[in-house]
């Protein structure tokens, strides 16, 4: 037999190779390999019509809502609130809608120019205790009552899914221009059908966190309305864009929620120390020496600490003080 095998009998050898008659030295037929094949499990009643890539860029897209949420309501209600993204997934209409208690406060929302409604819940856990901070409570042993929003809770609310849909929009804008809109408020998410029940959709659920509360608020985007803008998602220089721009846009985000912070700020003229002795017995027209010279600087503590030195003066009908200078740390007053 020749060392080297013309390419009719190699490919004799493999054809008789895969159809298992190839003989070993001892006689006996080698058995055919195996042939190994993945198993998916897919599931008829939930079709996966969203792929992880765009679930994950999704997901990217909605951490930046919550960022920029997070610290406009920081600003609002004056107080640290806190918000992200707890889970994205893939649900029918009517499971969605089975997950959400009632009542509770759901917003349907036109997305233009895209065609259908979208849903933003915020649950009771969490609206109860920002009305009550905005009313001026402390959120200490609130009771989360079981109704509907009243008309005057609802327009406290209002003011707190306005900044939500300004947030909303901003972070959809660098995927597609659109404007959300608040259509409808309903109490009850059972009596609201904007897709049929077994139409997919998908869910963001965010967890909310303020003064020792915290609640949950769920975003619905069915996939017929999300479907032309889909290929986008895939896109990975925007990806890329949105993670580069993540940074830059949190110190912004952070400079525009303490502009709108109060400070306690107060001026001191001098100060002096006395016994109690001489407390008791001081009467109208005695004077109290101070230990300040006459033309020293007045100095301006912001929370307690010292910021900046200036001149008492008037302006208007007012005490007014001029800003001279940066004030030391350890100056005394």
């Amino acid at each position: 037999m020749a060392d080297v095998l013309d390419q009719s009998e190699v490919d004799a050898l493999l054809a008789a190779v895969e159809a298992g008659g190839v003989e070993t030295a001892g006689g006996e037929v080698a058995p055919r390999a195996p042939v190994r094949r993945e198993v998916h499990v897919y599931d008829f009643k939930r079709p996966e019509r969203v792929s992880k890539e765009q679930m994950r860029a999704l997901e990217g897209m909605h951490e930046s809502f919550a960022r920029n949420l997070g610290a406009s309501l920081s600003g609002f209600l004056r107080t640290i609130v806190e918000i992200r993204v707890a889970t994205a997934e893939q649900l029918t209409y009517s499971e969605f809608i089975y997950s959400l208690p009632n009542p509770t406060n759901f917003n349907l929302l036109t997305v233009e120019p895209l065609e259908g409604q979208v849903c933003l819940e915020i649950s009771p856990l969490i609206i109860y205790p920002i009305i009550d901070r905005l009313l001026g409570g402390s959120n200490s042993e609130l009771f989360i009552p079981q109704r509907p929003l009243t008309m005057i809770e609802q327009r406290l609310v209002g003011r707190i899914t306005e900044r939500a849909l300004a947030s909303l929009t901003e972070a959809w804008r660098e995927l597609v221009e659109v404007n959300f809109k608040i259509a409808e408020v309903e109490s009850n998410p059972h009596l609201v059908q904007i897709v049929a029940p077994n139409e997919i959709v998908v869910v963001i659920g965010f967890e909310i966190k303020m003064s020792g509360r915290a609640g949950t608020m769920s975003l619905c985007l069915p996939f017929t309305v999300i479907e032309p803008m889909m290929e986008k998602l895939v896109n990975q220089g925007w990806v890329a864009y949105q993670r580069r721009a993540a940074v830059a846009d949190r110190s912004e985000d952070i400079a525009r929620a303490i502009g709108v912070t109060h400070v306690n700020m107060a001026a001191y003229l001098a100060e002096t120390t006395m016994t109690v002795r001489e407390l008791l017995t001081l009467q109208v027209g005695d004077i109290v020496q101070t230990a300040k010279p006459i033309r020293g600087d007045i100095i301006l503590q912001v929370e307690g600490e010292n910021k900046f030195a200036g001149k008492l003066g008037r302006h208007k009908d007012h005490l007014a003080i001029r800003i001279t200078r940066p004030a030391e740390v350890e100056e005394p007053l």
